[in-house]
């Protein structure tokens, strides 16, 4: 299907947000001409002669990071962030801040909701490093950190990597250990607590209080934002989880009984988002408890599901939507791929590790989990985060701030690793500027964004601001796509991305999708909508199939239904492009050619840009330098939905 489209500047269509979140384009463009009888079975009959009247479903998206450090967390301070909670929250809502390395920042727009979510181990204990505390101090190993952090530069990065090694692999000296209990450890959770408090603004700003647990046993990431739906009031009256023994756990199901004990205590509401699946080493989304080596019960998956309705699929440690060797027939599969190891690289990677650490095998081996035991422990929403440890939640390439202090802007940060470890390095080029967390919510509260992640009307992007809608039905027909208002269309004939689709209505037999989406003002065109499907079929082995539903332009799959390319305009070497290709806005319903009503099946929307420069093009530009040849120059932004999955009657 060719797009519906539409060839006219449309940045102030965005910034009518509200209008535009129920449509893709303002009422009063020409759209593109219908038969009359098609007009007629895509507008429903109308209660009031406003269209905006009486509507009850989320008409706008909010933007956020969920997943941000400052220099409480210990490895951000060892790194050498100086800036607060404070400065982090005055950043996302739209102020201009100075860096830890004292350069000037600022969004080129606000965002709308942040959640501080420094490192629950060990936190407090930087500030304490830093200030030359001297119970810190009397230690060797303290004093020697203490001084490589005062020499800066080269010498504190080697510290932030000696501390999360040290963590990692469970030689942090117990004498350095900011543990729950301790003033320190108390004093700084209510830093963070207060910092969001005091900047949380309903219907204008979100200030979300969270922390991170950081279970990276052995160097295996199996981290998990934790975000209160509360104020502070109740925030207080519980410690972070911690993963240090004995007050802590590694295990995430610790963590779940934490989460459990928090909301029956308090009567508040907390989830868990999972993140960073790629540097697990396969343990993020396993078919056996990681743990114990046994096979999985129901309890298992039942308290996952319940806890992790969301999972982090990019953000700067690289991109976990998919895997090349595990899609190689999807052309845009190898995408900001980091697969050396896991986290401290102290384990190298496997080819058999890699298909429980990605968002598309983990949804088809939810299916399959939940054809053994009921329950669908990985039925999860997408999300993009930064997880930046400068308290600066930048995704924009042009205005990317990497991911730590010493990789800030600076003439020669691509020269240097951006972790070094004795099992290998990650270099800065490598950096990811990704990604955001786009919320489908009724308003720009916590509750009202809180509510929406639970119920997974969540998308990721790479970092642009994209508007996309997704809703699955059985009744979507060709002239849906030529609806001004497709949330209309889409909440009245089927369930938005999140839910499962509906039982099929009398003479129904085949799924339909009805998808838009709406450029960024600020980036670039639109490539192409794809649906990516998962299914498992009768003898329970998992399938996948990326289709290609609209797109830009006079293109026409080849014999094999492989779409060209879109093309690229991207001038490398001023770090520029244009958009004389692609589209502002695509819009199209497509019907799963081969659903077989017996077999659960998982439908999620991809949205492609066109070629744009990457931050290594502008870095390169900006500061005259030559990056290595290794280095992309190019890069493709991205979004996508949270899936809506299919569940065969019993």
């Amino acid at each position: 299907m060719k797009s519906l489209q539409v060839t006219f500047w449309v940045t102030t269509w965005v910034v009518m947000g509200s209008v535009l979140a129920g449509s893709v384009q303002a009422e009063d463009s020409p759209g593109l001409p219908a038969p009359h009888g098609e007009v007629e079975k895509a507008f429903r009959p109308q209660q009031h002669f406003s269209p905006y009247a009486g509507r009850d479903f989320p008409t706008r998206v909010y933007w956020g990071d969920t997943h941000l450090h400052t220099a409480l967390s210990m490895d951000a301070g060892s790194f050498g962030c100086r800036l607060s909670p404070e400065d982090a929250y005055r950043f996302a809502r739209g102020e201009e801040v100075t860096s830890s390395t004292g350069l000037q920042a600022k969004l080129s727009r606000p965002m709308d909701f942040l959640v501080v979510a420094d490192h629950s181990d060990n936190m407090g204990f930087f500030p304490r490093l830093y200030a030359g505390d001297p119970a810190l101090l009397a230690d060797e190993t303290g004093r020697r950190w203490y001084d490589m952090i005062q020499e800066g530069g080269e010498s504190a990065v080697k510290v932030a990597v000696e501390v999360i090694v040290a963590f990692s692999q469970g030689t942090f000296p117990r004498a350095l250990q900011s543990l729950p209990g301790d003033p320190a450890y108390r004093s700084a959770w209510e830093v963070m607590i207060n910092a969001a408090d005091k900047y949380n603004d309903p219907g204008r700003f979100t200030a979300f209080i969270g922390y991170e647990w950081t279970s990276n046993t052995g160097g295996n990431n199996l981290h998990r934002v934790v975000i209160f739906r509360d104020d502070g009031y109740k925030a207080s009256m519980v410690l972070p989880y911690t993963v240090l023994k004995p007050l802590g756990s590694d295990d995430p199901r610790d963590l779940w009984k934490w989460m459990s004990a928090y909301e029956e205590k308090t009567g508040g509401q907390v989830l868990a988002i999972p993140h960073n699946g790629n540097l697990s080493n396969g343990i993020m989304f396993p078919i056996v408890d990681s743990f114990t080596g046994r096979s999985f019960d129901r309890a298992y998956v039942e308290t996952r599901a319940k806890w992790e309705p969301i999972y982090e699929v990019t953000q700067i440690k690289g991109d976990g939507e998919a895997h090349p060797f595990l899609s190689p027939n999807d052309e845009f599969a190898d995408y900001e791929t980091w697969d050396q190891g896991n986290l401290d690289l102290s384990v190298p990677k496997k080819k058999e590790m890699l298909q429980y650490e990605y968002a598309r095998s983990a949804l088809q081996i939810g299916l399959q989990l939940e054809q053994k035991l009921g329950v669908n422990p990985y039925k999860f929403g997408m999300i993009g985060a930064t997880d930046s440890h400068t308290a600066l939640a930048t995704a924009a390439e042009e205005n990317f701030f990497g991911k730590h202090s010493g990789t800030e802007p600076s003439a020669d940060r691509y020269k240097h690793p951006m972790a070094s470890t004795p099992g290998g390095r990650y270099e800065s080029w490598q950096m990811v500027a990704s990604g955001l967390a786009g919320v489908w919510a009724k308003e720009n509260t916590r509750e009202a964004i809180f509510d929406a992640m639970m119920r997974k009307e969540t998308y990721a992007t790479t970092g642009p601001r994209m508007l996309v809608r997704f809703f699955g039905g059985w009744e979507f027909t060709d002239a849906d796509a030529r609806h001004r208002l497709p949330a209309d269309v889409g909440y009245a004939k089927g369930v938005p991305m999140g839910a499962d689709l509906p039982s099929a209505p009398d003479g129904a037999e085949v799924p339909t999708f009805l998808v838009a989406a709406l450029r960024d003002p600020l980036s670039g065109n639109l490539d192409r909508i794809q649906i990516v499907k998962g299914w498992v079929d009768s003898d329970g082995q998992r399938h996948e199939r990326v289709h290609d539903v609209t797109w830009a332009g006079d293109r026409e799959p080849d014999e094999n239904g492989k779409l060209p390319p879109v093309g690229n305009t991207v001038d490398v070497a001023n770090a520029t492009w244009t958009n004389t290709i692609g589209a502002p806005e695509l819009i199209g319903v497509w019907c799963d050619p081969d659903f077989d009503p017996s077999l659960p099946a998982v439908y999620y929307a991809r949205i492609l840009e066109i070629p744009t420069p990457r931050w290594t093009a502008y870095d390169a530009k900006r500061f005259g330098v030559k990056m290595p040849p290794e280095a992309s120059m190019v890069t493709q932004e991205r979004a996508y939905t949270s899936p809506i999955w299919y569940v065969p009657k019993q």
